[in-house]
C-alpha cells in the first residue's frame, strides 16, 4: 500500500465539478518492467486500430478490396505520425532547438493533427495512383479511419493535461485542473489571462480535447450514414474536411497553446481549418452542380 501511495501522491486530480465528477490521482503513464508506456501513445494506437477496424468494414460494404486498406495503412500510419510530429516541431521549433533530441520523443504529446493529415493525403495519392484505383472512391473509404481514430485519440490530451481552452466558469464540462499543471500547457499571454481566476490553487477551462472528440464522433457518424446515399467520389471526404475544419474553427478559437503562424498572432490551425472548409464545401458544390447540368 506504502509503494502505490508513493507512486500516486504527486500525481495530480482532474475533475469536472459541474457534472459532479471527480478523479483522484489520474496517471499519465505506467511502468511495464520499469519502462514507463504513456498513456497518450497507447491512447493514439487503439484509435488507428478502430480507424483501421472501420475502414475495413466500409470497404467491405462497398464492394472493395480490405487488403488494399491493410497495405496502404502500412505506409499511411507513421508516415501520418512523422507528419503529425514534424508540423508541431516547427511551430514550436523555439521548445526544441536547443535539445535536438527532444523532437524524438512523443510521450508527453506533441502531434499536429494537420501535419498527419497532409502527409496521409500524399501518401493516399501516390498509393492510388500506383494501384490505378479510384482515387474519390479510396479518400471517401479512408477518410472514416481518420475520423473515428480523432474521436478516440483526442483523449490522450486528456491523460496529459493538455489541448484545453480558456476560462469556462459554470459551464456544464468545465474541467478543473491545478493551476501549477495547467499553466505548463498554455502560451504566457493566456496564462496571464487566467491567472486572476484562479481559486485554490486550481482553474476551470473549456476542456477542447472533449469538444474536438465527440464533434467528430458525430462527424464520424454522418459519414457512415451517408455513404449509400452519396452522389459522386469523393463526396465523403469533402464532407469530412469542411465538417472537421468548421469544429477545429471554433474549437482552436478557444485553445490556449495554439500553434501561431511565424511573427504573428495568427492560429495556424484557423487559418487551415477554413482552408479545409473552402476546399471541401467547394469541391461538393463543383461536382453537384456537374451532376445537375449532365441530368
Amino acid at each position: 500500500m506504502n509503494l502505490i501511495t508513493s507512486l500516486t501522491a504527486n500525481i495530480p486530480d482532474i475533475a469536472f465539478p459541474n457534472l459532479g465528477i471527480y478523479l483522484e490521482n489520474v496517471p499519465d503513464s505506467i511502468y511495464v518492467f520499469g519502462f514507463r508506456i504513456a498513456f497518450y501513445g497507447i491512447i493514439i494506437a487503439i484509435g488507428m486500430l478502430v480507424g483501421y477496424t472501420l475502414v475495413e468494414w466500409q470497404a467491405k460494404r462497398t464492394g472493395q478490396n480490405p487488403d488494399l486498406y491493410l497495405d496502404a495503412s502500412f505506409l499511411v500510419i507513421p508516415l501520418a505520425i512523422v507528419g503529425a510530429r514534424i508540423y508541431y516541431v516547427i511551430f514550436r521549433w523555439e521548445e526544441y532547438k536547443d535539445n535536438i533530441l527532444s523532437v524524438f520523443n512523443l510521450r508527453n504529446g506533441g502531434l499536429g493533427i494537420y501535419g498527419g493529415i497532409l502527409v496521409a493525403l500524399v501518401v493516399c495519392i501516390l498509393f492510388a495512383k500506383h494501384k490505378k484505383i479510384k482515387l474519390g472512391l479510396f479518400l471517401d473509404t479512408a477518410c472514416i479511419s481518420l475520423v473515428s481514430g480523432q474521436v478516440i485519440g483526442r483523449w490522450g490530451n486528456f491523460f496529459n493535461r493538455e489541448a484545453f481552452g480558456g476560462f469556462a466558469g459554470d459551464g456544464l464540462f468545465a474541467m478543473q485542473l491545478p493551476w501549477d499543471v495547467a499553466v505548463k500547457h498554455m502560451s504566457s499571454a493566456s496564462a496571464a489571462e487566467l491567472l486572476p481566476l484562479v481559486e485554490n490553487g486550481t482553474i476551470l477551462v473549456h476542456p477542447t480535447f472533449l469538444y474536438e472528440s465527440m464533434w467528430n464522433l458525430v462527424l464520424t457518424i454522418i459519414i457512415l450514414a451517408y455513404t449509400k446515399k452519396k452522389k459522386f467520389d469523393g463526396e465523403l471526404v469533402s464532407i469530412y474536411m469542411a465538417g472537421y475544419g468548421i469544429g477545429r474553427f471554433w474549437i482552436e478559437s478557444l485553445r490556449t497553446d495554439q500553434l501561431l503562424l511565424w511573427g504573428t498572432g495568427i492560429p495556424v490551425s484557423m487559418v487551415v481549418a477554413a482552408g479545409m472548409v473552402i476546399a471541401g464545401v467547394g469541391y461538393i458544390a463543383v461536382n453537384r452542380w456537374k451532376l445537375r447540368k449532365t441530368a
